[in-house]
């Protein structure tokens, strides 16, 4: 009698079962990988999107906080314009010069005595007025000077990032220049240098 036992007839199969098993979880293993990285990538463009909008958006809001802290320079104009018409009025003449004019020469003639000899009475007529003249408008030159001088001086007592518009400068300088013109106009004219005292013959 042959007790010796034969496989069972699914054996085979049973033996190649986990081969198959191992076969088949490896493509899904590998989508799976591949679906995450694909997740991940389209996290870290959307994470890098959303940072590439906030730096546009902090850069415009820097923008317009700058824009509404640049002054205006208005009052620096001004006085610039000021300072360059006193200038010309300095040195072109002014109603107030001609007033206080006038009033010094008719008190110079009131002081005048009958007997005053020629000198006096040209003093009294033409040096008094004119040095009144000279005075009056070497103070509006003064003024002129002193305006301009302080309006290209203001950005340095004031913030680092400020300056003055090219006109504004342009401006200054010449209020500048006209009122320096006109301050040795005065001298000039106030101490007779520029034009010597007319004398009366002997």
């Amino acid at each position: 009698m042959d007790t010796t036992k034969t496989p069972a007839p699914n054996a085979a199969e049973a033996d190649t079962t986990p081969v198959a098993l191992e076969k088949t979880e490896t493509p899904q293993d590998a989508a799976a990988e591949a679906q995450a990285k694909t997740e991940a990538k389209t996290e870290t463009e959307a994470d890098l999107d959303a940072a590439a909008d906030a730096d546009l958006d902090d850069d415009a809001f820097a923008e317009d906080l700058a824009g509404e802290e640049q002054p205006s320079h208005v009052g620096s104009a001004a006085f610039a314009i000021v300072s360059a018409g006193l200038s010309v009025v300095a040195l072109s003449g002014s109603w107030v010069a001609g007033i206080v004019s006038e009033r010094a020469s008719i008190a110079a003639r009131l002081e005048l005595s009958q007997a005053a000899d020629a000198n006096a009475q040209i003093a009294a007529q033409f040096v008094d007025p004119w040095h009144t003249t000279a005075m009056v408008n070497g103070v509006f030159s003064a003024l002129a000077l002193i305006i301009a001088t302080f309006v290209l001086a203001l950005p340095a007592f004031s913030t680092p990032e400020r300056t003055l518009p090219t006109w504004v400068r342009s401006v200054s300088w010449a209020g500048i220049g006209l009122g320096a013109l006109g301050v040795l106009l005065f001298v000039l004219m106030y101490f007779d240098l520029l034009l010597a005292i007319p004398k009366a013959a002997a």
